[in-house]
C-alpha cells in the first residue's frame, strides 16, 4: 500500500535528517514530499491478521512516545515543511520533545512511521533521543495515539551509519506491514555536527483490544 511519493518523501526527508541534530537549521531539499492520502481517523479491527501479526490501525495521529528501556516518555508534536521545502525538525528547546512527520503514516498504519528526536539541544543540554542507540533487538516502544490507543512495537535492529551513507530506501521505502523508524544523530561530534545517524527499525507487534 502506498501511501506517499517514495521518491519524492526519500529526497527530502533525507536532506533535512543529515544535517545537525541540536541545530535549528535544516538541510535543502529539491524536491516537495507528497502528503498522505487521508484514510480517516477511525482504528481498524485489532484482532490478529492470518498470518498471527497484529491488523494495521486506521489513520490516527501519534500524541506520545514512551521508550521503557531507555526512559523515554516525550510528547509527540507534528512536523510537516518548512517554508523552503524540507522536512522540519523538532524546535531545539530546553523541553525537547519528538516529532512525527506528518506525510509518513501515522503509527499502526502499513508502511513506515517516522518520528525524529535530538539527541543534543545546543546549550539545553540533552535531547530526548539522547540514549537512543542504546536500544537493544527485542525491546518495547509504545506510541500514544489520539484516540486513546497505544500501539506496542518491537525493536528489530539498532544503526549507526554514517550520513554520508544513510540507507534511505531502507528507511523510507514501501512496505507491507505496519513499521517505525526513529532516528537521530550519533558518532564522533565536531562542534555542533554529529557524523552518523542512529537509526531504529521496529515492526508492530501488538494493538489495544
Amino acid at each position: 500500500m502506498t501511501l506517499f511519493s517514495r521518491r519524492a518523501f526519500v529526497t527530502a526527508a533525507t536532506a533535512s535528517l543529515l544535517v545537525s541534530c541540536d541545530s535549528p537549521r535544516t538541510g535543502h531539499a529539491t524536491t516537495t514530499p507528497s502528503a498522505p492520502p487521508r484514510t480517516g481517523t477511525s482504528p481498524a479491527p485489532s484482532t490478529p491478521s492470518a498470518g498471527g501479526a497484529p491488523r494495521p490501525l486506521g489513520r490516527t495521529v501519534p500524541v506520545r512516545l514512551l521508550i521503557p528501556a531507555i526512559d523515554v516518555d516525550t510528547p509527540v508534536i507534528r512536523l510537516g515543511l518548512a517554508q523552503d521545502g524540507t522536512v522540519e525538525v523538532p524546535p531545539v528547546t530546553a523541553h525537547d520533545r519528538a516529532g512525527w512527520y506528518e506525510h509518513s503514516p501515522t503509527p499502526g498504519r502499513t508502511g513506515p512511521s517516522v518520528i525524529l528526536g535530538h539527541v543534543t539541544v545546543g546549550r539545553h543540554g540533552d535531547g530526548v533521543f539522547r540514549r537512543l542507540a542504546r536500544l537493544g533487538r527485542g525491546e518495547r516502544i509504545e506510541v500514544r495515539l489520539e484516540d486513546g490507543t497505544t500501539p506496542e512495537f518491537t525493536v528489530d535492529s539498532v544503526r549507526t551509519v554514517a550520513k554520508a551513507d544513510f540507507p534511505a530506501d531502507e528507511v523510507y521505502g514501501n512496505v507491507d506491514r505496519p513499521a517505525l523508524r526513529l532516528i537521530t544523530c550519533g558518532g564522533p561530534r565536531t562542534g555542533d555536527e554529529y557524523r552518523d545517524n542512529v537509526i531504529v527499525f521496529a515492526t508492530l507487534t501488538s494493538t489495544p483490544p
